[in-house]
């Protein structure tokens, strides 16, 4: 099953960059693939969501439950229904001398094993390209509003 993990320098403190990550209700404010994330369930330490993104014109779907450990500003996610057989992964923030590194990593199957030698690496770049994505247009919303 393919595997991405992306990351990106921001010019702020892990404690200023976490709030951000962890606020993914806004994500479609500045991300332009992701139609929508609704929160349907929230506990102290963890979010139930539906996501709607478009991929080059193709709605893909899914809920997904996030947990949160704030004190280690760490985040874990998990589809749990969806379009995709699995997709999951975790946030890291990473304290560097001049700001924090975001790591943000993705572990997916699409379900297509008949196919998955030819459509793998193909999947894998568009993940990689979507994921690192967002870690622009978040870098770009925290370096603005800090």
């Amino acid at each position: 099953m393919p595997y991405v993990e992306v990351s990106l320098p921001v010019q702020c403190e892990p404690v200023v960059a976490y709030p951000f990550i962890k606020d993914m209700e806004k994500y479609p404010e500045f991300m332009p693939d992701l139609v929508s994330v609704t929160v349907v369930e929230r506990t102290a330490g963890s979010t139930v969501s539906d996501w709607v993104s478009n991929v080059d014109g193709r709605i893909i779907k899914w809920r997904e439950l996030d947990l949160f450990d704030d004190a280690a500003m760490h985040i874990v996610y998990k589809q749990l229904a969806g379009d995709l057989k699995k997709f999951e992964g975790e946030w890291r923030l990473l304290p560097l001398v001049d700001g924090t590194e975001i790591r943000l990593t993705v572990d997916f199957d699409f379900g297509i094993p008949m196919i998955a030698g030819l459509l793998n690496p193909i999947l894998k770049k568009k993940v990689r390209d979507n994921s690192m994505n967002m870690l622009r247009c978040i870098k770009e919303k925290i370096e603005k509003n800090v």
